[in-house]
């Protein structure tokens, strides 16, 4: 490096204290992180980033403390400052992004409120100017209609949204390091892709550093100059960027790698790290990964190894250059497509339409509408999985959430195994809602805090009557936790004692306990590490190969949704835009919108990366959709005729896509490329 780091972390350890003993949940870690740098920290849920973020911001929990080390911002001993100092410092010069915003943010203040705070206290703005710099924020990260949302409360927000305002909060400081817990866990891939743009656009105007804590490989690829890898407390692996994920070289970086859908492909086996991170409670002899290890040699079980190399460029293994190929038996292997052959389907919606009432006056009198769902048609049959992609806010959960019966409808109707499903009342529908299960975007929220596991997964089937009595529903409760690979220990702890990744498999075998027949996924793994989203995605589909249970997955992250999916939908603004089988949509997508999305998607292998299409505005308003096609506002194929009417779908070839300029010819589609903008900072 040619000058001195911004930050520099040496021999840093973190214990938390609980139940009597101290538990080592980092040891020893050493990074440096240099001026206007993205510095990207990866590894598995539990094993210590997001502690370790905590403990440069002196943010532990009561029972976290720093057992050792220093942490040093510009030449300036951090650890040393008093309280006091600390909070001069924190959101001014050192800010942080946190994993769970509804956690993070003020549930009793609104959202103008919580950011001016921040713009008022740290840079002496008066009310109207912070009132200002509060509108643009929200804008610079994509919040439609920020005039209205600054009056809102966290509760009225999309977990998309609640994430955006987290961002929001954290830049309006114009901090030096910036610390991103999972800055974009819950963001579809084009605000996805704007943020990381707006970061890069500000690392270059303000010469912030990021340290960037992310399970999302393809977000690194495309963002970080070095990396650390992080298994059990330590940091295991080092180096750039190109280094790390195109050789890498300690046995835990390589069987990450492998576990991406992106390079094993749909209609195979993920790789996956067999058992579990071990426990931090100072019964570890030799390697931390060697139970885990395929290249594990004897020595490994009883001598730990040594740091090797350079702070910023080195690796915790003696045998990293001496490793053989990746095990035959831990490659991906094929499974059996799906049969083209449609049958029946198992869930049916037709016109399903779910609007808001807008109150406003005295007398709370309706004065217009929020259309969430505006006209969705969608079927899945038996043993399929249909995904349901598009921006946050486009209504993707609103449709989960009524398919559920937790939203009513507006107009339209659903139909299950070819009876009415949405008119179901009373003993009816009690008795049939083991059949449909969801599983919720936000684990934290989902799950009762004051129940301890093993309780949150039988109070389900107690009462749909699924088990025979407590006992075989214990039983129930160890297979499902292995399952979703989480010990059976782990049944009498609460959830605040899970890492968010840990708190989401839960919420799965929530889901799995009642044994439905449908269950609808809003972003199951968003939240997991790729080896513990390999063994989801592989118990999807092995679930979907024995029982023949049919998913509705809601994602944002378009490589599951290619490895899972048999079919695509692309919603936009409360409709579907383009609908058809999934390789056919996700390689040769013809609505322009459907091709902005998949041209954001950040890809490990960089030169698969498409020519980013950046969409001209913002997602407008579904209170005031605009009029003729709702796309029209960002499409560069838009004319009088998208401004004034609403396209039909045009129907073939195995799809369906509602534009004007895509025409048939022959039974096939012909429809112009969009022309891609330019990017904010070219």
């Amino acid at each position: 490096m040619s000058q001195a780091p911004i930050l520099t972390v040496r021999d840093l350890s973190v214990d938390l204290h609980l139940a009597g003993r101290a538990l080592r949940v980092v040891s020893g870690i050493d990074l440096d992180i240099g001026r206007g740098e993205t510095f990207a920290l990866l590894g598995e849920s539990g094993c210590g980033k997001s502690m370790t973020a905590l403990a440069l911001m002196r943010l532990l929990p009561d029972v976290g403390a720093i057992a050792g080390g220093e942490v040093r911002l510009d030449g300036e001993d951090i650890l040393a400052r008093p309280e006091a100092l600390m909070r001069e410092l924190r959101g001014r010069r050192m800010a942080m992004i946190f994993q769970e915003p509804m956690l993070s943010l003020n549930p009793v203040m609104t959202i103008g409120a919580q950011i001016s705070e921040v713009l008022t206290g740290h840079l002496g703005l008066s009310a109207e100017a912070a009132a200002v710099r509060t509108i643009e924020l929200l804008q610079s990260v994509g919040i439609a209609d920020p005039l209205r949302r600054i009056n809102e409360f966290p509760f009225q927000l999309s977990g998309g949204m609640k994430q955006r305002v987290m961002i929001a909060m954290a830049l309006a400081g114009e901090p030096e390091l910036l610390i991103a817990d999972e800055p974009t866990t819950a963001l579809d891939v084009t605000i996805q892709a704007q943020v990381l743009d707006l970061l890069k656009r500000l690392q270059v105007e303000r010469g912030m550093s990021l340290l960037l804590i992310t399970h999302d490989l393809g977000v690194v690829a495309n963002m970080a100059h070095h990396v650390a890898v992080m298994y059990a407390g330590q940091v295991v692996e080092s180096g750039t960027c190109t280094q790390v994920l195109r050789e890498p070289r300690h046995p835990y970086t390589r069987l990450l790698l492998t576990a991406l859908p992106e390079v094993t492909g749909p209609n195979q086996r993920l790789a996956t790290i067999p058992g579990q991170v071990p426990a931090l409670d100072g019964g570890i002899a030799g390697c931390r990964f060697a139970p885990r290890c395929s290249w594990v040699q004897e020595a490994c079980r009883s001598q730990a190894p040594a740091w090797s190399g350079a702070t910023r460029d080195g690796v915790r293994c003696p045998y990293a250059d001496e490793l053989t190929p990746l095990p035959e038996a831990l490659r991906e292997h094929n499974v059996a497509a799906a049969s083209d052959d449609q049958p029946p389907p198992l869930l049916q919606l037709h016109d399903v339409r779910v609007h808001f009432p807008i109150r406003a006056g005295l007398l709370r009198r309706e004065v217009g509408a929020v259309k969430a769902v505006d006209g969705v048609s969608l079927a899945i049959p038996p043993g399929r999985t249909l995904a349901l992609v598009g921006e946050s806010g486009c209504g993707k959960t609103t449709v989960g959430k009524a398919i559920v019966r937790l939203n009513t409808l507006s107009g339209g109707e659903i139909s299950f195994q070819g009876r009415d499903w949405s008119g179901l009342q009373g003993e009816a529908l009690r008795s049939r809602r083991n059949q449909v299960q969801i599983v919720f975007q936000d684990p934290y929220a989902s799950l009762d805090p004051r129940m301890r596991v093993a309780d949150i997964l039988m109070e389900g089937m107690a009462a749909l009557g699924v088990g025979n009595g407590a006992a075989d529903r214990l039983q129930r409760v160890d297979r499902l936790l292995d399952q979703v690979g989480l010990p059976s220990a782990a049944r009498w702890r609460f959830p605040h004692e899970f890492s968010g990744g840990q708190r989401q498999r839960i919420a799965i075998a929530r889901a799995l306990a009642v044994e439905p027949r449908l269950i609808v996924c809003d972003e199951p793994t968003s939240a997991l590490d790729v080896s513990v989203q390999a063994q989801i995605l592989n118990l999807l589909k092995d679930l979907q190969d024995e029982l023949g249970v049919a998913y509705l997955l809601i994602s944002h992250n378009l490589s599951v949704v290619e490895y899972l999916a048999h079919e695509v939908a692309v919603m936009y603004l409360g409709r579907i835009v383009e609908q058809g089988e999934a390789k056919l949509v996700l390689k040769r997508p013809q609505h322009p919108y459907t091709q902005a999305l998949l041209s954001a998607i950040p890809r490990v292998d960089i030169a698969r990366q498409p020519e980013r299409i950046v969409l001209a505005g913002e997602l407008p308003s579904p209170a005031d959709p605009p009029a003729g096609c709702h796309f029209n506002p960002r499409c560069s194929h838009a004319d009088r005729t998208c401004r004034q009417a609403y396209p039909g779908a045009v129907i073939a070839d195995g799809r369906a896509v509602a534009c004007h300029h895509v025409v048939l010819t022959g039974g096939a589609y012909v429809a112009a490329p969009v022309k891609p903008a330019l990017a904010p900072d070219a």
